[in-house]
């Protein structure tokens, strides 16, 4: 009998496991699965043209190989995803984890932050790029079914994107059910066009011996050296591997990786290899000349549905990180809409949304071909891999505790090959490289502001703060009571908010309960139930409750109090007043921040939304008091 429920627990979980495999087949792996579209490609044919020969087509097929071994299966696949933040991932949950383990003091921990605000800004010029290549390279196939569709390919291309972007505030609940089996089948037909054109020349498969990256090298140093600009395009989305880890978890992207995505890409690029060797002049796009011609427009169509699904990806990823970024500090509020009731990570973020569409159609009108966005493709990557490398470092020797020598063995290699990488992007910044640096440094300077400026703000209304206790005190019997409850929130888990003092002042009454609210987020993703209130009671009808949230989840302020019971009983949201305060900044001379970055502090700080909106709260029961803070 034990056996048999054993055996049933086992069916179930595999059942399960499974499923979740084929989820993050169709969202964890587009970005990756969509770069035979171009890679090869642009190797050969792009900004720094190669031969087509053996020589060049075996080492470009063998560093690509190799790459995915060390760098997409060794450090993101089998490594990385060990570094998961109670099950979330990305540059900013790497970053909280090791500020977790290590502590936010140290030696370390300015230096790591700003690389992880840094990582966070690139990734968001990732996610710009990866909708405008893989869609553009898809429709390009068009020109190689008839040449006289070349007209069609930028407005088609447009067309589609606007579309995607249209959709979001829908939620992709219902559409990202078709997301793994479209891309089972995309990942399946990459393998069959592999598998269809090595048998014309098997001899491809001795690519594999890395001996061939020497003969790349050594036969030309400057061109192999420039060559790696365009081959670590395939590894673009390895980062998403890690980022999506909260969604499906590590053993089904692993299993996902190991058995379907890694063995259909390698034969791909076998397969254009074999084709190359065959008929040098595909290299003009020999991913859609692998196919007969009576099957390239079917290909077109999947291939082009198949980067809307990596587009759709990277367009929630940038949702996420977003959201990370406002919960962690690092940003502005924002208005997040949630578009599932099921699906807890699904959410919205419509300013987000707008400016990742308004900037993926310049950069398709303005490059015109995904040949010219490659070049700006390889910067965000390799710049981001470079970062989660350094961060890595710190994570396994003073979080995991490896010995110093396998640590400088393991991390090593992954600096050889992201250092080689970047380097070789470096020189294609004239050529659209400067973008995503561009964009890089715009956000850069925007989340390093916000933080810097909130900090700030925080201690220049400490110096006139009033601990809420001495408050009480002297409140208790001099102000006149009425009856309900007000809720003052307060940014800080000491001291009096300048709410209270303002309604003090100008209202100069009290209500019968008083409760000093502060929302914390901790450097967890989520937090326990039972971890979630902290309430202090200072008598005579004074509270000081925290909340805490984790970086991933929505902060709904009435729906935490109505489960808190130990706070002067029950909330009714009809007789429960909230009072905000709202800081207009002066901008002073005075040491901390320049004025110029005062001066967007508080344009960020004008825009952000509004608490009532970030916190849920009831729109007719909120009072809002200013006042004026120079920083």
């Amino acid at each position: 009998m034990t056996d048999v429920s054993n055996s049933h627990h086992s069916d179930s979980s595999k059942a399960g496991l499974a499923k979740l495999a084929v989820g993050a087949v169709g969202v964890v792996f587009g970005d990756i699965g969509t770069s035979p579209l171009y890679a090869m490609k642009e190797t050969f044919v792009g900004h720094h043209r190669l031969a087509v020969d053996l020589v060049h087509v075996f080492g470009v097929v063998s560093v690509m190989f190799w790459s995915l071994v060390i760098l997409v299966t060794g450090k993101y696949v089998f490594l990385t995803l060990r570094a998961d933040n109670k099950g979330e991932g990305g540059s900013l949950a790497l970053l909280a984890l090791i500020q977790r383990k290590t502590g936010s003091g140290g030696r370390w921990s300015n230096g790591l932050v700003l690389l992880g605000i840094f990582a966070t800004a690139l990734f968001l010029g990732d996610c710009m790029i990866t909708p405008a290549i893989s869609v553009l390279s898809a429709v390009e196939g068009l020109t190689v079914v008839q040449s006289h569709f070349a007209p069609y390919v930028l407005p088609a291309a447009a067309g589609i994107l606007i579309g995607l972007f249209l959709i979001q505030k829908r939620g992709t609940d219902r559409v990202g059910k078709l997301f793994g089996p479209v891309m089972i089948v995309y990942f399946a037909t990459l393998a069959v066009l592999g598998v269809s054109s090595i048998v014309h020349r098997p001899d491809v498969l001795q690519a594999l011996n890395p001996v061939w990256i020497y003969h790349f090298f050594a036969n030309d140093p400057y061109r192999a050296f420039l060559a790696l600009g365009s081959a670590v395009l395939a590894l673009t989305g390895a980062e998403a591997l890690y980022a999506d880890i909260g969604h499906f978890g590590r053993k089904p992207i692993q299993l996902a990786w190991l058995y379907l995505i890694f063995p259909a890409l390698l034969l791909n690029y076998l397969g254009q290899g074999s084709l190359l060797l065959r008929n040098p002049a595909a290299a003009e796009n020999p991913f859609f000349l692998l196919a007969p011609e009576d099957l390239r427009l079917p290909l077109v169509l999947l291939a082009t549905a198949a980067t809307v699904i990596a587009s759709q990806a990277v367009i929630t990823g940038a949702y996420s990180v977003m959201q990370q970024a406002v919960q962690l500090g690092v940003m502005p509020r924002l208005r997040i809409s949630h578009t599932s009731a099921s699906a807890h990570g699904q959410i919205y973020i419509p300013v987000v949304n707008w400016s990742l569409m308004l900037l993926v159609i310049l950069l398709v009108v303005s490059f015109g071909e995904s040949s010219n966005l490659a070049a700006a493709y390889g910067i965000a990557v390799t710049g981001t891999m470079i970062c989660t490398t350094i961060m890595l470092t710190v994570l396994v020797r003073r979080v995991w505790n490896w010995p110093l020598p396998l640590v400088i063995g393991v991390i090593s290699v992954f600096f050889l090959l992201d250092g080689a990488y970047f380097a070789a992007n470096l020189t294609k910044i004239p050529d659209g490289g400067w973008f995503p640096l561009l964009v890089g440094a715009i956000t850069f300077t925007m989340l390093t502001t916000w933080a810097k400026g909130r900090r700030l703000m925080r201690e220049r209304m400490s110096e006139v703060g009033l601990p809420l206790d001495i408050f009480a005190k002297s409140a208790r019997n001099s102000t006149a009571k009425v009856p309900g409850t007000a809720i003052f929130m307060n940014s800080g888990s000491h001291g009096t908010p300048s709410a209270l003092l303002h309604n003090i002042k100008h209202n100069k009454v009290l209500h019968d309960r008083v409760v000093v609210l502060t929302v914390q987020i901790a450097d967890v993703p989520y937090v326990q139930p039972q971890n979630r209130y902290e309430i202090h009671d200072m008598r005579d009808g004074f509270y000081r409750v925290v909340l805490h949230y984790g970086f991933m989840e929505e902060t709904d302020i009435p729906a935490a109090l109505k489960e808190m019971e130990m706070c002067g009983g029950k909330f009714e949201m009809m007789q429960t007043s909230f009072f905000l305060s709202r800081q207009t900044l002066l901008s002073a001379d005075k040491p901390g921040m320049a004025i110029w970055r005062e001066k967007l502090f508080a344009w960020m700080m004008r825009n952000a939304a509004t608490p009532m909106e970030f916190f849920r709260l009831p729109t007719n029961r909120v009072v809002e008091l200013g006042s004026q803070v120079e920083i």
